[in-house]
This record gives C-alpha cells, sequence and structure tokens, in this order.
C-alpha cells in the first residue's frame, strides 16, 4: 500500500472542506483533499444553489401574472417544468468550476475522489493509498433525516437530493416538514402551478419570531397553499401514482392526498464507514462531538459543517473554516461563536434573523428588554414598488445595545447584513440612527426604528425645555 504525508487531511469537498482546504494550502501547508462523491457538496449540487435557482423561476412566473402595478395587466405564465429544470443545472454549471477539482489542483491541493477511511488516529486509507497527517479535518456534511412513519416507503419519496431532478410539475405535492426547506419549496412549487400541502407537526418556521411567522402564514395561505399545522402524522400509504397522509389533530383524524411527496423534516450528520471508532473520535447521533475550537476528542482532529451538532448552515460552515484554519495555520485557540448567526427563508417575502429573538432575550435578560417595529407599509421604497406586506422587529437590551433583529421583507436577506454586524459588534441603536442611508430603500425601514426608540426623549419636555434655553445665549 503506497503512504503519503501531510501536514492537513481535509475529508469531504462540501462548503466546509473545500473552505479549509483553500486557506491551508494558500497558507503553505501541504494538504490533501478527499470527496467520495460530488465536488461542492450538497449546498452547490442539491442545496443553496439550485434551490435559488428555482425561487427564481417562480418568483419570474409570479410576477407574469401578479405584477401589482396599476395600469400594467399580467397573464398566466407558461411554465415549462423541465426547461426550469434544465436551467438549474445551468446555474449548477456556472457554479461548479469554483468548486472543481481541477481549481483545487492549481492551487496546491491534493486532491482524491475516493473514499476515506481511518485506520487510526493519525492515518485513513484511500482506495489503494494510506494516507497520514498531522492535522486531520472531518467535513463529511449531512443528508436528508427520513423519520419513522408507519407505511413510509423511503424509495418512493422526494428530499432535496432528488427533488431538483424531477423533470414533470407535481400535480399536488405534500411535503413533511415546515421549516425553511419546507416552506420555500412549498412557494417556489406553487408559484410554478402545483398545488401544495405543508404537513407541520409544530409551527411552520418554529424558530423565527411568531408575529413575523403569522405574517409570511397569511401571504402563504393567501396563495393558495395549504398549511396542515399542529398535527400527527399516523400513517402513510403509496397508492399507485401518488401518496395519502393520514393525520390527527386534536383527537380527530384525516388524510391529505397528493401526487408526490417531499420529506423536509430535517438533517442528519454522514459519518458511516469513516471509521471513527478506529480513531477514536467521539460521536453521537446527532454529529462529532466538538470543542469550541472545533477540535473532536482526538485534539488532532478537527470537525465542522453539518457533521456536528452545530447551526446547519453554509455561511456557519465558512465561519467555521476561518476558525479551523487559524487553529491550523497560526496555532491561535480561535474559538466558534454564534451569537451574531444569521439565516433567512427565502420566501417571497423573505424573513431574515439574527440574533437573539424576543422570547430567548425575555428570558437571557430577566425580561429586561424593549422592542421596537416598524411596518413596512410606511417605507416609500415599499409603497412605490407595491410591496407592503412585511415588517422590521429589533430586540434591545440596556442602553439599546440591539439583541437581535427580524426582518420580513422582498430582499430581507440583503438587508439584514446591516443588524448582523449591530450584534456581533454590540452596537447600540445609536449606530444606526447616526448612518446616512440613501432615499428610498427598504432599508430605512432600520433607521425608521432606531429614531423611533429615541424620539421620547429627543421631543420630551426636559428636551424642549433645554432647547428654550439655549435660545436666550448669544450666537456663537
Amino acid at each position: 500500500m503506497a503512504e503519503s504525508t501531510f501536514d492537513v487531511c481535509v475529508i469531504g469537498a462540501g462548503a466546509a472542506g473545500l473552505s479549509v482546504a483553500a486557506g491551508a494550502s494558500q497558507l503553505g501547508l501541504k494538504t490533501v483533499l478527499i470527496e467520495r462523491s460530488q465536488m461542492g457538496g450538497e449546498c452547490l449540487n442539491s442545496g443553496c444553489v439550485p434551490s435559488k435557482a428555482l425561487l427564481a423561476a417562480a418568483k419570474a412566473a409570479h410576477r407574469c401574472e401578479f405584477t401589482g402595478i396599476p395600469g400594467v395587466s399580467g397573464q398566466p405564465p407558461r411554465v415549462d417544468f423541465a426547461a426550469i429544470k434544465d436551467g438549474l443545472r445551468g446555474v449548477i454549471a456556472t457554479i461548479a468550476p469554483h468548486d472543481s477539482v481541477e481549481r483545487f489542483r492549481g492551487l496546491g491541493v491534493t486532491v482524491h475522489r475516493d473514499t476515506a477511511r481511518f485506520l487510526d488516529a493519525r492515518s485513513i486509507q484511500v482506495g489503494a493509498i494510506r494516507l497520514q497527517a498531522r492535522r486531520f479535518v472531518i467535513a463529511t456534511g449531512s443528508k436528508p433525516a427520513v423519520p419513522n412513519i408507519p407505511g413510509l416507503d423511503r424509495s418512493k419519496i422526494l428530499t432535496n437530493d432528488n427533488v431538483f431532478d424531477l423533470r414533470n410539475k407535481p400535480d399536488h405535492l405534500v411535503i413533511i416538514g415546515g421549516g425553511p426547506i419546507g416552506v420555500e419549496m412549498a412557494v417556489a412549487h406553487r408559484r410554478l402551478g402545483s398545488s401544495v400541502t405543508v404537513v407541520e407537526r409544530a409551527s411552520i418556521l418554529p424558530h423565527d419570531e411568531p408575529e413575523l411567522v403569522d405574517k409570511l402564514r397569511d401571504i402563504m395561505r393567501g396563495e393558495g397553499i395549504s398549511l396542515q399545522e399542529n398535527v400527527e402524522i399516523t400513517s402513510i400509504d403509496h397508492p399507485f401514482g401518488g401518496v395519502v397522509v393520514r393525520l390527527r389533530k386534536d383527537g380527530a383524524d384525516y388524510a391529505v392526498s397528493g401526487s408526490h411527496l417531499l420529506v423536509a423534516a430535517g438533517r442528519e450528520p454522514v459519518f458511516d464507514d469513516l471509521g471513527l471508532e478506529a480513531a477514536g473520535i467521539a460521536h453521537d447521533p446527532k454529529g462529532i462531538l466538538v470543542d469550541a475550537r472545533l477540535r473532536t476528542s482526538q485534539r488532532h482532529v478537527f470537525a465542522l459543517g453539518d457533521v456536528i451538532d452545530a447551526p446547519r448552515f453554509t455561511h456557519a460552515a465558512g465561519y467555521q473554516a476561518g476558525i479551523v484554519v487559524r487553529n491550523l495555520a497560526f496555532r491561535l485557540p480561535a474559538k466558534a461563536h454564534y451569537e451574531a448567526l444569521p439565516w433567512v427563508t427565502y420566501s417571497d417575502p423573505e424573513l431574515a434573523h439574527v440574533g437573539l429573538t424576543e422570547a430567548k432575550a425575555r428570558e437571557r435578560y430577566d425580561g429586561k428588554v424593549r422592542i421596537e417595529r416598524v411596518p413596512l407599509k410606511g417605507n416609500d421604497r415599499a409603497v412605490t414598488e407595491r410591496h407592503p406586506e412585511g415588517e422590521i422587529k429589533i430586540v434591545l437590551g440596556s442602553h439599546a445595545r440591539v439583541l437581535g433583529a427580524s426582518i420580513l421583507a422582498p430582499a430581507a436577506g440583503e438587508m439584514i447584513g446591516l443588524w448582523c454586524l449591530a450584534v456581533s459588534r454590540k452596537l447600540t441603536l445609536r449606530a444606526i440612527t447616526d448612518l446616512m442611508l440613501p432615499y428610498p430603500t427598504m432599508g430605512e425601514i432600520g433607521k425608521a426604528a432606531a429614531s423611533r426608540y429615541y424620539q421620547p426623549t429627543l421631543f420630551g419636555e426636559r428636551t424642549r425645555r433645554l432647547v428654550g434655553a439655549l435660545q436666550w445665549l448669544p450666537p456663537w
């Protein structure tokens, strides 16, 4: 068996692994990258990229029919579902070179397209090759979690792994799971002409601010999406050419029938056949166990991305990659913190959040929390664009420090960046009121909320008396 030795061995070429491999190699570390499946991982091939491309097609179709502009009439769009899917593949192909074997070899990374398995804590086997490394990085990602429901046939369901390969438009798509993936796929398929039912055992988007979720729920129902929330799935049948999902709510049994079933009920880590036991790397069903520096029980082995029990977002994986590279290359005790973690559900309007929700903030700070909010309907740009549905909600601590923010608006994912900075840098609303923002933009609702916080003090009686007294002073 041939043998090679490296400074860093990265297992998994998804978002997390690619970022570590690129950073380590460019800093002069001899790096090997191993991937048994597709370069770019889930995000490029079956996650963020195709889902957002599908949502873009859905938004375009929706705008054809519902312009919202007086004097401009629309008409029902002609949707070629197969052509849309070809378009998704085109988008993936455009981005793929950035994640390709050729690019990483050009960066000086040795790339192996094969399965890796630990032989012991210091070596792995890749095909007929034995590799040793001073440091290992596990970034093998996650896969769709499929719940154990009586009658569910895994061979007859859709997940994010295969839904983007579907060439024919579903007549009626039933979605199990009301998290971001379920909501996004519901909006996309409804706007492309499918009937859609979302089945959720709790409420949709349970980690977001409830009142903003309420507004989005009303919008989704207004577009004809059926939301079956707080229900128990008792069983599933797969009759020829369709699916029947049997539900129970408040003691009453009923069923939902559809043509296709999409399971979007969470993710589970992938570390099968990796030989973690041989390496002495601790793990549980939620993922590989790591400390704040993302080190496993073997301190020279790091793990990051979806394979650990941490926020499973591509941007979180990229952030974690920076932590790992600092530990690997500079021997700095960098640690991961998620206080300023943002997330976005790319519905229409989008729902974006960063930091603490109101409920979490009141729990942590013993109720000493203040809320400022501004509806989008009062924003001039929203009025001109005919997009009045939405709101910004800011969660504040003492001295008006920004603890969290949520935005329901078109392009909320773009608008949340300002509030990511505010939360991460522990800014107060004074920093926001001092900004000069372009007019007219929807982002001005943030400054409006900040200004509203200071209005009672600025225009209060004490300030009025001070201003009056200052008028008696001579000019200066």
